[in-house]
């Protein structure tokens, strides 16, 4: 997807986001980004395949150290034919969205469209108890993988006053969890910068589960973490629980849309892992659901894992091409295409079940991207031509 939002920006008339030193010396044509984990960022029109969050830029390009690209303005121009979504929430407080509640829970769905849209919701608290919310980008994997939004949460009182802003440092997610009074009260979505990115192009869609659990008082829970890893079609979870309470039991739960959970096993007080063989196909949601002994509840982060990237797609035998051919196994039937990084597709092909091997001669020295379509879905490598 990486290759083909290049290609695409192409296209809208945009040239490569270069990087340049201080004294306007060109390092490289492409900008790598900086940064590592979640929020480890780079251009789209730069060289973003080895980094989570890749946006368009407002940067210099590959003309010149003053030469600055607008990336989102020249995108939205007349000359494409095309502009913005439409807002979809009001950011006033007035014209807020009520979300409807459903045994205590609410789901609502929503685009940042713009760097300067803010959306406004609001809520009612039966009584005095815990609000829990989970703000999660668009991701196409664990660690919110292949957002473009990094998500800040404001909370505000019935008189509008500012009581906490959530965003995390190094997750694209944000998480509430406090205890409220009885009364009314505002959420402000919003796409924001992090350490390594502004919020220029900290744009895209999101998913927010708010729960409510009047009559308690603030969970004693220090840290509740889900981790989780695929191979082939095992999944191995584990996870941490730091709390004042014992813990009275628990359960490994699974959504198939991200939303909508049910129990996949209960696990004894005392676990802390588990394992299974997986047959779901596309994304599937997980978390883990604790009852305390003091009678409260909490839920873990929701982990994300994908099929796809159990090894249902091609590989590249190696990603370091030192001959005139380049082998790839693959699992079934596949089309592939080479793209340069100047985005052009310069070798398209079918895959056939098995080992392959595709024809690399006349390639000059550099790096290229490999994409591999089937199933309705995509997946890109980067290789070197040595």
């Amino acid at each position: 997807s990486e290759a083909t939002s290049h290609e695409a920006g192409h296209t809208l008339g945009l040239f490569h986001q270069a990087d340049y030193d201080g004294s306007c010396n060109k390092l490289s044509d492409y900008h790598w980004g900086k940064g590592t984990g979640e929020i480890g960022w780079a251009p789209i029109m730069g060289a973003g395949y080895s980094k989570n969050f890749t946006v368009w830029h407002n940067g210099a390009n590959s003309w010149g150290c003053d030469s600055y690209q607008n990336d989102l303005e020249i995108i939205t121009s007349g000359a494409n034919g095309f502009g913005y979504r439409n807002d979809d929430h009001a950011n006033a407080f007035a014209s807020a969205t009520i979300p409807t509640f459903a045994n205590n829970q609410f789901n609502v769905a929503g685009v940042i469209e713009k760097n300067t849209d803010q959306d406004m919701f609001k809520f009612i608290m039966p009584g005095t108890g815990v609000f829990q919310l989970d703000a999660i980008p668009n991701n196409v994997g664990s660690g919110n993988l292949g957002s473009d939004l990094d998500m800040q949460v404001s909370l505000y009182s019935s008189s509008q006053a500012l009581l906490s802003v959530y965003n995390p440092g190094t997750l694209l997610s944000s998480l509430v969890d406090t205890l409220l009074n009885a009364g009314t009260y505002y959420l402000r979505i919003e796409g924001r910068g992090n350490a390594y990115a502004s919020a220029y192009a900290s744009l895209g869609s999101y998913s927010l589960v708010g729960k409510t659990a009047t009559g308690g008082i603030v969970l004693p829970v220090h840290r509740l973490q889900l981790n989780g890893i695929q191979h082939g079609e095992s999944r191995q979870f584990s996870w941490i629980i730091d709390a004042d309470e014992d813990v009275l039991d628990q359960v490994l739960e699974v959504a198939a849309d991200g939303k909508n959970f049910v129990a996949l096993t209960p696990a004894a007080a005392e676990t802390r892992s588990y394992v299974y063989r997986s047959t779901e196909t596309g994304r599937i949601a997980y978390r883990l659901n604790v009852m305390f002994a003091n009678g409260r509840r909490a839920y873990s982060n929701v982990l994300t894992m994908n099929a796809a990237d159990a090894g249902s797609y091609p590989k590249l035998s190696g990603n370091l091409i030192r001959t005139s051919s380049i082998y790839v196994n693959s699992p079934a039937n596949f089309s592939y295409t080479l793209v340069d990084f100047n985005g052009r597709a310069i070798r398209q092909g079918q895959l056939a079940s098995g080992m392959n091997e595709l024809n690399a001669s006349g390639l000059g020295a550099g790096m290229y991207v490999i994409r591999f379509d089937g199933n309705g879905q995509q997946w890109t490598e980067k290789l070197i031509r040595q």
